[in-house]
């Protein structure tokens, strides 16, 4: 057994949630001497570059959560055309969305209608579409923001564990994405219809939005889904949420992504350039066809 397989299998019986709010927590203690301590140790475990950072002195922070989702200098991240990278992160996975399913990992795939919380009739849209997946690392920038100009249509919040994301945990657990505890936010775009899915995970101590502040850990458990009467838009490279802690965005449109050749599991930076998507969509017909099941 490797060393990998052993991480994923030791999670299963952890109590995720209750680590995570502890967690969380300790995170916003604003106890000077303690924030500093674990700030100033992070930043040597993993490297931070402060220098991107528009308050560039750690102890400027308030809590260890103020410095992780710290915001960046104005032009440190410039936009590229087309559909840019929504977070700093790994690339690890992007492509057709095929037979109604998304690929995790190597022998790893989960439906579009599982990782949206079992809405079937949405999951529909994204037939024949594409997807991106981007992991966010603890030293990486933890803000996320548009890959298009969108305005939002819905809000899901989907209750689950709370598995690590990392890539070893990725391989070991099946349907991990659809697993976890996640906030699905629907966009409509001139593209058609976008999915940006906000994957939480373990130690993740909260999952926050521009326009209704920290959504995760909520209370009450089953899937809510929240419609927005009055328009929330956002302009491609504007913030629309954050993450306290590392985790995975996953991005699902109804049309097809002309992918940036190159590696999957490679590096890219929030406003990087993920490839093209030629024209605008063409409105799709609400019924499903005879020869459709289930998504």
């Amino acid at each position: 057994m490797t060393l990998a397989k052993l991480f994923a299998l030791i999670q299963y019986p952890l109590p995720h949630h209750a680590l995570s709010r502890l967690v969380g927590r300790l995170a916003d203690c604003r106890v000077p001497w303690i924030k500093d301590l674990a700030i100033r140790a992070f930043i040597r475990r993993f490297g931070v570059d402060m220098n991107e950072a528009r308050q560039p002195n750690p102890s400027a922070y308030a809590s260890f959560n103020d410095f992780f989702t710290r915001p960046l200098k104005e032009g440190t991240r410039p936009l590229g055309e087309d559909l840019v990278s929504p977070a700093d992160g790994t690339l690890s996975r992007f492509g057709a969305i095929e037979a109604r399913r998304l690929i995790q990992a190597k022998g790893h795939e989960f439906t579009v209608s599982e990782l949206l919380g079992g809405d079937d009739d949405t999951a529909f849209r994204f037939h024949g579409g594409s997807f991106a997946t981007v992991y966010l690392s603890p030293r990486d920038y933890h803000r996320v923001h548009m890959p298009l100009a969108g305005t939002l249509r819905e809000m899901t919040y989907v209750p689950g564990r709370l598995f690590s994301v990392n890539a070893a945990t990725t391989r070991h657990v099946p349907r991990l994405f659809a697993r976890n505890e996640r906030l699905v936010c629907h966009f409509d775009t001139e593209h058609g219809p976008m999915a940006l899915v906000l994957v939480g995970a373990m130690i993740v101590a909260g999952i926050e939005t521009v326009w209704a502040g920290q959504i995760t850990p909520l209370p009450r458990s089953g899937v809510q889904r929240i419609r927005f009467d009055t328009p929330v838009h956002l302009e491609k490279g504007e913030e629309m949420g954050r993450f306290k802690l590392g985790s995975t965005v996953v991005m699902a449109f109804a049309e097809p992504v002309d992918f940036v050749p190159g590696e999957r599991e490679r590096k890219v930076q929030m406003g990087e350039n993920l490839g093209g998507l030629s024209k605008p969509a063409q409105a799709l017909s609400s019924e499903k066809p005879e020869s459709e099941g289930q998504v």
